[in-house]
């Protein structure tokens, strides 16, 4: 990572953007495979992630005015933030917005499906023993948003039968839309899990702050 020029660098000034590399990384290095285990449930639902708490939010713009008088100061924050002071507004809360979500699979390619979309839609069908991964495009503004995870859930005629969650990470605000890829599932085989399913994929933060519920069904098929 680049940190701008180092000539003239008084020790206050190092010291501000070695603190800044620290806590404000476009996607922070969190253990997802940690994240993933039964052993930390107890820590995301407390909004805490292992021994990662999340500091009171400053709105980004009070970070850049900080030093508006150092110019190379201001690019280099401009730059490891990923966006620009006409961007940023004041807002303390930061703003995840999800675009688009696809479906890549060596069985139908890849789809792609525009968010929002109405309760229920059929969003994919595969056959039984199937690996699919789902694709996400979002868009993060005003400030940074940590610890963004996920947890989908799945029915079958009433009854839960699958629940699944992750780690997509801490992303800083930026003018160019995220790609994200989630985990590797599978769909289930035999007679009795052909057919239609219901769930639904929600999208936290660290703050159990929602951005996204989305409700979809999928179909399962005899593979041929």
């Amino acid at each position: 990572m680049e940190a701008g020029p180092s000539t003239g660098c008084s020790s206050d000034v190092c010291e501000e953007k070695k603190q800044m590399e620290r806590t404000h990384k476009p996607e922070a290095a969190l253990d997802v495979e940690g994240a993933a285990n039964g052993d930390d449930d107890e820590h995301q639902e407390n909004g805490v992630l292992g021994n990662f708490v999340p500091g009171p939010l400053v709105p980004l713009k009070d970070q850049l005015e900080k030093d508006k008088d150092d110019e190379s100061l201001r690019r280099w924050k401009e730059k490891l933030l990923g966006c620009v002071e006409s961007d940023l507004i004041g807002q303390m809360n930061p703003e995840v917005t999800f675009q688009s979500i696809g479906v890549i699979s060596d069985d139908i390619g890849e789809i792609s499906t525009p968010l929002p979309v109405d309760e229920g839609h059929l969003l994919f069908t595969l056959t039984e023993g199937s690996l699919y991964r789902f694709k996400l495009t979002f868009s993060v503004l005003h400030n940074i948003v940590s610890g963004l995870n996920y947890v989908n859930t799945v029915w079958k005629r009433g009854l839960q039968v699958d629940r699944s969650k992750g780690m997509l990470g801490t992303f800083a605000p930026q003018r160019e839309p995220y790609v994200h890829t989630l985990d590797e599932e599978t769909t289930p085989s035999g007679v009795l899990a052909r057919g239609i399913y219901t769930a639904k994929l929600k999208f936290e933060d660290d703050d159990k702050r929602c951005y996204m519920e989305l409700h979809y069904t999928f179909e399962i098929k005899k593979s041929r």
